[in-house]
């Protein structure tokens, strides 16, 4: 039987704390996660019992590590329904996984001349790599803009992909907008021109179906904090035919197999991306985040999440001078908004002081905010221990801080 996804947060124990005397209201989940008991005992468990160096040592405890290390590959791949644990590299998060495969696909595949694409909606960890990537290489970087409502139009991307373009980069779902993009129809277009696909899965995988497989992306990155796992540890996904054409992102220990004085050879997938000692703890905790999503329905839990997304819309709409960002057909457990005449920073600030965290700022889409033709946004964001009672704390916190400004 399937979790009550009302139970869920009695499981979060920092919900249960107040801020400034008032119960914590905790809308910045885009940003991060909060992190359910579970995944805390996993971690502690880990090193108050287990803690060894993974692969390199076969006491008992090193063993016991190294299969927990492992088991949690195997649960990532099948989480996102992946053919083979072997396709699932560990880092530090979107921002590494990105940052790998621009760094070491650029250098096998990419050439003077050639072109990469990306998306006008992307954060600046699916944006900046690939444009450094395409200074290196002597490449051109290519944007595909977004509409009025937010959206891209697939007729702007399929007149930039050439026979020069070598690979799109593109988010699941915009951090700032919440734009769910049609990525199935971006990675057909793009595969029926013979170009590879990076998804940015960092918005995406805690609130969207994932399926690697159907998706038939090449490349599919994610970060385990914002989705209840630690900081400091995601994950990249990677087609083996490209995984092991590229070369290593980084050099160390367990990444090699043969090392002379002239000589050097690579370990096989996915130890080859894997360099140096691993987070070990922290995956484990990854694990665990895992096992606890998956205590609940999936569909139920988009159909909870995506209800109180329209609940909070409505809410926001019905507030005289309040402005929501975008329009698109499809939104996902993101509220971006300004209310006029209020700075975006004082808003967050004030509603801070009512116990109500939100995110203000550029959100690190610095490109959305310049087509927008604004600083920054007041930026609300959920998570499935989120509940109406949440959004109408928003809404009130934000009418309170109007009356105060505008008296």
């Amino acid at each position: 039987m399937s979790k009550d996804i009302l139970s869920a947060r009695a499981d979060f124990p920092i919900l249960t704390q107040t801020v400034n005397d008032l119960p914590l209201v905790y809308l910045d989940n885009a940003a991060t996660t909060q992190k359910p008991q579970s995944v805390i005992d996993a971690i502690s468990h880990y090193y108050s019992t287990t803690n060894a160096n993974i692969h390199r040592g076969n006491h008992t405890l090193a063993v016991q590590a190294t299969q927990a290390y492992e088991g949690v590959r195997k649960k990532v791949a099948s989480y996102l329904n992946a053919s083979s644990p072997d396709q699932i590299i560990f880092t530090r998060g979107t921002t590494e996984s990105v940052n790998l495969v621009a760094y070491s696909f650029g250098q096998a595949f990419v050439k003077e001349g050639d072109e990469i694409i990306v998306s006008q909606l992307e954060h600046h960890s699916n944006y900046v790599p690939w444009e450094l990537m395409c200074q290196r290489q002597g490449a051109t970087f290519r944007v595909i803009p977004f509409d009025e409502n937010g959206e891209l139009n697939l007729q702007d991307f399929r007149e930039l992909l050439t026979d020069k373009t070598r690979l799109v980069a593109i988010n699941h779902v915009s951090n700032s907008l919440g734009t769910v993009n049609p990525i199935e129809e971006i990675v057909r277009i793009a595969h029926s021109a013979n170009v590879p696909v990076l998804v940015d899965g960092a918005q995406a995988v805690q609130h969207l179906p994932h399926d690697v497989q159907a998706l038939d992306a090449d490349f599919y990155a994610f970060s385990g904090h914002k989705m209840y796992a630690p900081m400091g540890v995601g994950v990249l996904y990677g087609k083996k035919e490209w995984l092991e054409k590229m070369p290593p992102f980084q050099s160390g220990g367990e990444m090699i197999d043969e090392v002379t004085p002239t000589r050097v050879t690579f370990n096989v997938l996915p130890y080859k991306f894997e360099a140096g000692t691993p987070n070990v703890a922290d995956v484990i905790g990854l694990g665990a985040a895992i096992d606890y999503i998956n205590q609940f329905d999936f569909a139920q839990l988009q159909a909870y999440e995506e209800d109180l997304l329209t609940y909070g819309l409505d809410l926001l709409k019905a507030i005289p001078g309040l402005k929501i960002y975008g329009n698109p057909k499809h939104r996902s457990a993101i509220l971006p908004f300004n209310v006029e005449g209020i700075q975006h920073y004082d808003l967050g600030i004030l509603l801070d002081a009512k116990g109500i965290a939100v995110r203000t700022g550029q959100h690190c889409t610095q490109p959305i905010m310049d087509a927008l033709q604004i600083p920054g946004t007041v930026r609300a964001s959920l998570a499935l221990y989120n509940t109406r009672e949440d959004l109408d704390a928003l809404a009130h916190g934000i009418q309170r801080v109007i009356r105060l400004i505008k008296r």
